[in-house]
């Protein structure tokens, strides 16, 4: 059997959420059973009301922790729930439900572990052009950082299969996105992206309250789940740079040396010596981070097992 959870973040949403769960497929070719899983992130309105009447499951969390939070409890309990592939998505029927077929197509067939929908961008009218730059920019990046072919990293509208969903921890408090696609490349799960269509905008976002903010707040998560997973390659890259900035000085001296003019330029060796030594403390940093890393990798492993032992008993 082939069991499928489409699970709904949910924080005061009774003008949108009754229109997203009357969207969802009833049937999806290749399984054969469908639930629905709405985690109540603290709400104070109808939401919870209209999802039980309709006939969803509840995951009831008292007080508001936000998005990444409820993310990760409604994953972990999609798992108590015997799911085999879940599937996120937003309460706002921003994500065209119809697509969900699509998304658990390459997990049902094993050509993927996580598969992330793809919005056209660009022919979004409710974004800016300001946003819809930051947006593929940001892709851009993340592509680069997680070395997965994403074309939409902020999306939220994603597959997992059990294997990936039981792998993959969520640390960050904002947001888990860009978290699970630098967490999947250092794993070792197939990502994949495919084109999704978008519904018109019910209400504007939540999460994002202003760009740059969501910006900076993603760059930090994106910088802080980089440093844990590639510590080697961030404090490598430092080291490497720092030591070329003091190479640089040390040249340029030799080069005023030779014209016999050294003994002017005596500080460029103080500035060379301090960026040098930086590079080599940076340098021992990347190792101890590599060491810690794979100590890291082996307690993930012990805890996959335990999740693994749990959800058979």
């Amino acid at each position: 059997m082939t069991k499928l959870i489409i699970q709904i973040p949910c924080f005061n949403e009774e003008e949108t959420l009754l229109t997203t769960l009357n969207e969802l497929p009833k049937k999806v070719s290749g399984i054969e059973e469908i639930e629905v899983l709405v985690i109540n992130d603290g709400s104070k309105d109808k939401s919870v009301e209209i999802a039980k009447q309709w006939g969803a499951k509840i995951l009831d969390i008292k007080t508001n922790r936000g998005l990444a939070n409820a993310f990760r409890a409604g994953i972990a309990e999609s798992l108590k729930l015997g799911a085999d592939i879940i599937v996120n998505t937003d309460a706002d029927n921003q994500y065209c439900a119809d697509d969900i077929e699509k998304l658990v197509r390459p997990v049902i067939e094993g050509k993927a572990d996580i598969v992330i929908g793809a919005r056209d961008i660009a022919s979004i009218k409710e974004f800016t052009p300001v946003k819809k730059f930051f947006q593929k920019l940001g892709s851009a990046v993340l592509r680069l950082l997680s070395s997965t072919p994403v074309e939409d990293a902020p999306s939220g509208f994603r597959a997992f299969s059990k294997q990936a969903a039981i792998r993959l921890n969520i640390f960050d408090n904002y947001t888990y996105t860009m978290e699970t696609l630098l967490q999947a490349n250092a794993k070792g799960l197939k990502v994949l992206s495919v084109p999704i269509r978008v519904n018109s905008m019910l209400r504007k976002s939540k999460l994002v309250k202003n760009i740059f903010d969501y910006i900076f707040k993603s760059m930090k998560t994106t910088i802080r789940m980089f440093i844990v997973y590639r510590p080697f390659r961030f404090f490598i890259t430092i080291a490497a740079l720092l030591g070329l900035f003091g190479a640089g000085i040390i040249v340029r001296f030799l080069y005023f040396y030779v014209q016999g003019s050294g003994n002017g330029h005596i500080q460029s060796l103080i500035f060379a010596a301090v960026f040098l030594i930086s590079s080599v403390q940076v340098a021992i940093i990347a190792i101890v981070g590599d060491l810690l890393s794979i100590n890291r990798k082996l307690i993930e492993d012990v805890q996959t097992r335990m999740k693994i032992l749990e959800l058979d008993k």
